[in-house]
């Protein structure tokens, strides 16, 4: 049958053409008047039937399968306007033929599937009003080139050009644009390599290098932009102050002027501000048009011959000696010097960014920033350029302003000093009595004076100053309300809030408000300036190391449409910025990085839980990777001998005092990997992984999680053996729980366990089994309770049901798990299938030990979530063991690593206290000289073991009492062989190898006797210790039953209160005393 998208046209044999239809497929009413984006995943129903192998046996068309063209919507993490979004088929779709379209929960994949953040849908009764966006000209290339011009250009480039010359004018502007060039390709690397959303800097700089970084970043760049606010309106007052000044009408005194000029401007600001984004992109755009015309004024008034009032002031037109005489440095007052300079005019170079800070606003932010910025970087260093030029040719650095200035005749130049003496004028006196009011090196409005009509000027100063003042003054906000919806930083999510269409930062507007107001009362541009300039240096900075970082790193997902940057000229801005940062006030470059420290320190330490694709998890894997391949080129050496271990703790939460044991004793020393063997009807998936990793990352254990599908513990087990760990990175000693319950576990079960062991050492890895006295597995011991989740009303089920065990009240998905002990969620069909008793939990099931409470029947095939005892569950191993002692019984030499895992404990603080006792076996007569040689050897190994005790009695014949103890102990599995003949008898002990035999119990019997009254020994010195470390007995493979062996075990470990690890090395070095 036709697809609903395809037609068939021809068909020969199990070949068809089919043509795609033109026209749309849905029904209108749900995906609007336009035709859907891709292909509707067509129906299952089809002429072919399933094969048992899964595929059709119709012919592989369109028809027969759940697959769907490539989609845009698919990647898009929200629909474009007036559609919802779809999602892809999953592989359970895909691959579950059986369950069809209709499988309950299953997503179809032609499906309209909204999701939490995107768009309504467009049939609602009152769709959402399309915010205001802009393009690359109106939202970025004339915002920075407003920016750009600032209050410096015409406030103080002509003053700066008068101390530094035009010369070195020219290099301060020509070093702060390669620098903010650099960063411009930077960004427009960064902005392209993927979508841009609000933010700005802030939000290129934290997905690009991380939440560490960037938060550090958008904290500096919002006061930096709203310090920024208070310099171009006070470059504002200081022109309105001006003003007042010439026509007398001084309100209170100069300073204060600047001041009320100031608050009134930026209060005005505001208002514009909080009209929307709308009316301030008019504003700007009135703004521009006003300083093109001050630039017409200005040039043109170059040209115009100067008049007599003109020359007074120091302006001679265009003149070869007044440019040479200009073109080099007069340094004056205290911040007369390069850096001083430089570091005046920087902040005018900051306004490069204006257009990405609106990246939110911006119709395609990839296209705008890249193209409106370097426009903007190239057009106003050509115009700051032809400025300092053009001024230093036609002023001179000092005039009186006076008429009566003149001489008395163009060739009485006698005691007249400076180029004014040429053109008949005498500027001598206020000249050298540092009195002259005008020229280059004394008035600020030189510029005014210059052009063909100031007024003009004075239009273009207000102009860019409140252009400037305005673009800051929102770009402070909109930075900050990203940072603060990131919720990186406590209290200031305040701030976070969006008002109207475009989601202004009401609130953000305000904050930026009262602190542009209390720098404006400082009323010192040359004060204020200075301040913010290490701040955009380190932005700068940033940017571009972010740059740089993202490129070296290698990762597939770099892949900007910008190709025009390199990594080292971003690594060289950035290098340049930090530089430059020191050069100009080197306490402010350091309170920068002390800020950028301390919240830095502070997101690490929190670690937010946000995932951004950084640079820096990049950097981490190519590190991770260049180094694990680089350590398998490194010989092993017993200096470098590391326990590196593979625990067998099943679900991590499941035995958490066997990970915190072992944590121990490898956290930041070595390798450990949490192993878990699930049987083959469990099918776990990738959400139960990422469960348990973060189980072990609240509770703070660094190590791997790995899951493995056998068909018993022992297969499972040697196939984690065989496979675990990356190169040089390979466990060397595999740790397991004792196994309490082998006595009343299934014989096959009991032979695995052992037979684990015995797998271990074919492997020379070493092995550690740990006891505690109420056991590990916390699921045991918790009281069962059963709850479903996601029962819908009426009696109908959720197609993922859980169970859930081990709380008092009922449990809900995702909630953490209190003080009451830990929960558990167990896997429905391990009794779905059980008899009828069983299912309904009317005696123990062999996994759980644990009587289950009246539950219905369980569908097959949920889903399973594992969870057991709470992060904040503390163990013995988590407490504080005080002045006690830790009792090591190193019986056997295994190489040290009986020794080396209790010096690794006693480095934890929690440990530090304990002493560490080593037991040695020995003779009566030769105790002392004994106990002085492990002394001496111990001393040798530097492990601060100094009290060894040698136990010569541990030969002894053992109590009575405690050998028919240990007789009880095996009697249950002795194999009886009584009166059967040699071949019945050993046809018996192949069918039961775990029995104990006759013959086993006198080779034995020594062993036997030796481990019943070590336990004696143990109960005499250890009873009280924090930890006893025991070397594990080793029997040649085959040999021992495992009955036996694990009498052993328990004989020596019974009803000890202290926790008991058995440990034995892979009999190869583990510890040494030679430097080499």
């Amino acid at each position: 049958m036709d697809s609903p998208a395809y037609k068939t046209v021809l068909a020969l044999g199990r070949f068809k053409v089919r043509k795609l239809q033109t026209g749309p497929t849905l029904d209108k009413g749900k995906e609007g008047a336009s035709s859907p984006p891709c292909p509707p995943a067509p129906s299952m129903e089809s002429s072919g039937r399933v094969n048992e192998g899964g595929s059709l046996s119709a012919p592989p068309d369109y028809a027969t399968t759940m697959d769907v063209s490539p989609c845009y919507e698919f990647y898009a993490q929200s629909a474009p306007p007036g559609r919802v979004r779809k999602s892809r088929p999953s592989l359970e779709v895909l691959r579950n033929v059986e369950d069809g379209p209709g499988f309950p929960g299953a997503p179809d994949p032609g499906e309209s599937k909204a999701k939490e953040g995107d768009e309504e849908d467009p049939d609602t009764e009152s769709p959402e009003v399309e915010p205001v966006r802009f393009g690359w000209v109106t939202g970025v290339m004339i915002r920075c080139m407003l920016n750009i011009w600032g209050v410096i250009l015409y406030l103080r480039l002509p003053w700066i050009t008068a101390q530094a010359g035009i010369g070195l004018t020219w290099l301060i502007i020509l070093m702060s644009a390669v620098v903010t060039t650099i960063t411009g390709l930077s960004i427009s690397a960064i902005s392209t390599n993927g979508k841009v959303k609000a933010g700005g800097t802030y939000f290129l700089i934290s997905r690009s290098l991380g939440p560490e970084l960037g938060g550090s970043i958008g904290l500096l760049f919002s006061f930096a932009n709203a310090v920024a606010v208070a310099m171009h309106v006070v470059g504002f007052a200081e022109t309105v102050r001006d003003l007042l000044l010439e026509f007398d009408a001084v309100m209170t005194d100069p300073v204060n002027d600047i001041r009320i000029v100031g608050v009134i401007t930026v209060t005005v600001l505001l208002g514009i501000a909080l009209a929307g984004m709308e009316w301030e992109a008019k504003a700007q755009v009135v703004f521009f048009f006003v300083i093109m015309v001050s630039f017409i004024n200005y040039f043109v008034g170059t040209l115009i011959p100067a008049t007599e009032e003109k020359m007074s002031k120091g302006y001679f037109s265009y003149r070869g000696d007044i440019f040479l005489e200009n073109i080099g440095p007069e340094w004056r007052g205290e911040s007369g010097n390069f850096f001083g300079m430089f570091s005046i005019f920087f902040p005018s170079a900051t306004g490069i960014l204006a257009g990405a800070n609106i990246s939110g606003d911006l119709k395609d932010p990839a296209v705008a920033i890249p193209k409106g910025t370097l426009l903007a970087i190239f057009w106003t260093t050509l115009s700051y350029l032809a400025i300092s030029a053009t001024i230093g040719s036609c002023v001179v650095r000092d005039a009186s302003g006076s008429l009566n200035d003149t001489l008395g005749s163009p060739n009485a130049t006698d005691g007249c000093l400076g180029l004014g003496c040429g053109y008949g004028w005498n500027f001598t006196e206020c000249a050298q009595a540092g009195a002259c009011e005008y020229g280059l090196a004394n008035n600020y409005q030189t510029m005014s004076m210059v052009s063909g009509f100031s007024p003009l000027i004075t239009a273009g100063i207000f102009a860019a100053t409140l252009s400037s003042a305005l673009a800051c003054l929102v770009s402070a906000p909109k930075v900050f309300q990203c940072l603060c919806q990131d919720k990186l930083y406590p209290v200031i999510g305040f701030f976070a809030k969006g008002y109207g269409k475009n989601k202004e930062p009401l609130r953000g507007y305000m904050l930026t408000f009262i602190l542009a107001i209390a720098f404006i009362l400082i009323a010192e541009l040359n004060t204020i300036a200075p301040i913010i300039s290490n701040f955009f240096l380190c932005s700068y900075a940033l940017i571009n190391f972010s740059c740089f970082h993202a490129t070296i790193t290698n990762s597939p997902g770099w892949r900007p449409s910008f190709r025009y940057f390199s990594k080292w000229s971003a690594l060289f801005g950035a290098v340049v910025s930090v530089v430059i940062m020191f050069l100009l006030t080197w306490w402010a470059a350091l309170i920068v990085v002390g800020i950028i420290l301390v919240s830095l320190a502070y997101v690490s330490y929190k670690k937010p839980d946000v995932n951004w694709g950084s640079s820096v998890q990049a950097g981490t894997y190519s590190m991770a990777l260049s180094y694990s391949v680089s350590l398998t080129q490194v010989e092993e050496h017993v200096k470098n001998f590391r326990p590196q271990c593979l625990v067998l703790t099943g679900p991590p939460s499941f035995r958490p005092a066997l990970v915190d044991f072992v944590s121990g004793f490898t956290k930041g020393v070595s390798l450990m990997i949490c192993g878990n063997v699930a049987g083959p009807q469990d099918t776990p998936g990738d959400s139960d992984s990422e469960e348990h990793v973060e189980w072990l990352n609240r509770r703070k254990v660094r190590s791997f999680y790995t899951l493995i599908t056998a068909p018993d513990l022992r297969s499972g087990a040697r196939s984690l053996m065989q496979v675990s760990g990356l190169g040089r990175l390979k466990p060397n000693t595999v740790v397991l729980g004792y196994k309490q319950n082998w006595q009343m576990d299934s014989p096959h079960n009991l032979e695995n366990y052992v037979a684990t062991i015995h797998d271990a050492f074919d492997g020379r890895a070493g092995v550690c089994v740990l006891r505690m006295k109420d056991g590990l597995d916390v699921s045991r011991t918790v009281r069962a309770y059963g709850e479903y989740r996601g029962w819908a009303g009426g009696g109908q089920m959720a197609t993922d049901p859980w169970i859930c065990l081990g709380r008092a009240r009922p449990c809900h998905w995702g909630q953490g798990l209190g003080s009451e002990g830990g929960g558990l969620w167990v896997a429905a069909e391990s009794w779905a299938h059980a008899r009828p008793g069983e299912a309904m939990g009317h005696r123990p099931t062999p996994s759980l030990g644990v009587a289950l409470p009246h539950l219905p029947r369980v569908p097959t095939g949920s889903s399973v979530k594992v969870l057991g005892a709470d992060e904040l569950t503390e163990t013995h191993f988590q407490a504080q063991q005080k002045k006690r002692c830790v009792d090591v019984y190193w019986l056997f030499d295994d190489g040290g690593l009986t020794l080396l895992v209790p010096y690794l404990l006693s480095r934890r603080k929690r440990w530090s206290r304990c002493r560490v006792r080593v037991f040695v076996s020995g003779h009566l007569g030769s105790a002392e000289q004994q106990r002085q040689e492990i002394q001496l050897l111990l001393s040798k190994f530097r492990l601060g073991f100094s009290e060894v005790l040698v136990l010569p009695h541990v030969a002894w014949q053992p109590e009575e009492s405690s050998l028919k103890e240990f007789e009880d102990l095996v009697a249950p599995f002795r194999l009886n062989e009584g009166q059967r003949s040699p071949e019945a008898t050993e046809a018996l002990r192949r069918e039961t190898p775990w029995k104990v035999s006759d013959e086993d119990l006198r080779v034995y019997k020594k062993k036997s006797e030796q481990q019943v009254r070590l336990h004696e020994i143990l109960q005499e010195n250890s009873r009280n210790a924090a930890l006893i470390v025991m070397s594990l007995p080793v029997v040649r493979k085959g040999a021992c039953p495992s009955a036996l062996y694990m009498a052993w075990l328990e004989t020596l470990s019974r009803d000890l209160r202290p926790p008991v690890a058995f440990i034995r090395g892979n009999q190869q070095d583990a510890l040494t005393f030679y430097c080499q």
